[in-house]
């Protein structure tokens, strides 16, 4: 445990780990770990138990991209991926502009490098009896347009009674390096709402979110994720124990389409001190 904030409210518990990646290290109600919850000697993002995606979600095909004819490559930022993926804040040491009991404000400043803009990103979390709301910002602070969009990257831990209920229209398969291939009905093995969660064996983006998820471990309390994202991310790998439900407003690989179909893909052009934000709310039932 490494320079952890802990809030608190009633029986609800929440550790966050500013400096990897501005994450949520632990949530817990009483005894009962709510999301994944970080080991005391983690020290990156991906061992965490929530992190924020900003300014994109999942990967860019080739690192590479065009933005108002601007050529921006990007290097591979998780191991053994050659994609860049999931943007820069979870990569990044944030700081703690306030906090008391119940609530706190992260933020870091990138400044221009590969990722050519500079922007300022937030993320306030507000803990009550019932549960726990986290929002996100990002603000250009470059004079030229930034493409932007964001997303939150949650693990839950799972066994065979885990189930997971969220409502989605189509899936996108994906190939041996897990980019997007085709756009298909999610039915049968990629519904996430047949069967149990743990170990499906999926790792996919899927369009027409109903903006609302339901974790039930089939005992104890169930965790309902609201958020107003229009799509969702699954990843759920066949070794088990655990799988992530993301609310993303991107779809996979959407920088590398051309830049008039960037907005019908989730991707906002935000000009010198425009904001984007996306909040996410987890209630707490049972």
């Amino acid at each position: 445990m490494t320079n952890w904030l802990s809030l608190g409210t009633g029986d609800l518990t929440l550790d966050l780990a500013p400096e990897i990646g501005g994450s949520i290290a632990r949530f817990r109600r009483g005894g009962q770990q709510l999301m994944r919850p970080a080991p005391d000697a983690a020290s990156d993002a991906g061992e965490m138990a929530n992190f924020p995606l900003v300014p994109f979600s999942n990967r860019i095909r080739g690192g590479r991209f065009e933005c108002d004819g601007r050529v921006v490559t990007l290097s591979p930022n998780l191991p053994g991926d050659t994609s860049p993926l999931h943007g820069q804040g979870w990569r990044s040491s944030w700081t703690v502009e306030r906090s008391d009991t119940r609530s706190a404000t992260l933020a870091f400043i990138h400044e221009p490098g590969e990722w050519p803009w500079r922007y300022e990103s937030r993320q306030v979390f507000e803990l009550d009896e019932s549960g726990l709301t986290v929002t996100l910002t990002c603000r250009n602070l470059s004079p030229e347009r930034m493409p932007c969009a964001l997303a939150f990257h949650p693990y839950f831990d799972c066994d065979e009674a885990t189930r997971l209920s969220t409502g989605v229209t189509d899936v996108w398969t994906i190939d041996d390096d897990v980019l997007p291939v085709e756009r298909i009905p999610a039915t049968g093995r990629y519904d996430p709402s047949n069967g149990p969660v743990c170990g499906r064996g999926l790792d996919n983006g899927f369009e027409g979110w109903s903006g609302e998820a339901l974790i039930d471990w089939g005992r104890g309390a169930r965790v309902r994720m609201t958020a107003p994202a229009p799509r969702f991310q699954l990843y759920a790998p066949t070794s088990g124990g655990m799988f992530v439900a993301e609310p993303v407003e991107n779809a996979n690989c959407a920088l590398n389409a051309p830049q008039d179909q960037w907005e019908s893909l989730g991707i906002a052009l935000l000009a010198e001190g425009e904001e984007r934000n996306l909040s996410v709310r987890f209630e707490i039932e049972g």
